[in-house]
């Protein structure tokens, strides 16, 4: 069995809230993260084995599907998603800056995982929803073709769903804008 993550989005607190009860009630799940966003949304994240993780999110996708915004499950996520959503990256120079936007959570996570298998990159930041209006975005770095190519297969990822809102790649950022960063 396989370690995973899942996450679930709900317009509302009373159905995140709710959601995630039923979420950890379902299967045997650790409750990672589960709090309001910006703008008044909830999200809630769990881990634990991929079949209990799935359970968790399906069931909770299921129950109360017309308050949902958006979900994912993912099977051997790459370690550094959790210090970059926690800000505990730590990082010592930014060679390239590439950075991604979506309108949800769940695409950012998906994006981020997809991005750190693709490439030599370091994760630095992910900003789930936080003070953002619901948007979330991420930020990683590398040698330039790295951060370009982790981009590229992280929009791939979250456009078919619709979430893609923006993305950039600054080749040697300006030490102003690392500092400010970092």
């Amino acid at each position: 069995m396989s370690k995973a993550i899942g996450m679930i989005e709900f317009k509302t607190v009373a159905t995140g809230i709710t959601a995630a009860d039923a979420m950890v009630k379902t299967s045997e799940v650790e409750l990672v993260e589960a709090q309001a966003v910006c703008p008044g949304k909830y999200i809630a994240i769990v881990s634990g084995d991929l079949s209990a993780v799935k359970a968790a999110v399906d069931a909770a996708c299921t129950q109360y599907e017309t308050q949902l915004i958006d979900s994912m499950v993912l099977g051997n996520p790459h370690e550094s998603i959790f210090p970059a959503i926690y800000g505990a990256t730590h990082v010592e120079d930014i060679s390239a800056l590439g950075i991604i936007e979506t309108y949800d959570v769940a695409a950012i996570i998906e994006a981020a995982d997809a991005a750190a298998k693709t490439a030599i990159v370091e994760l630095i930041e992910l900003r789930i929803a936080k003070g953002m209006c619901g948007k979330s975005y991420m930020l990683l770095t590398g040698e330039v073709s790295a951060v370009s190519a982790a981009i590229d297969r992280a929009k791939t990822v979250v456009g078919p769903k619709g979430m893609y809102l923006d993305s950039s790649v600054i080749a040697h950022p300006d030490k102003k804008i690392a500092a400010s960063i970092l």
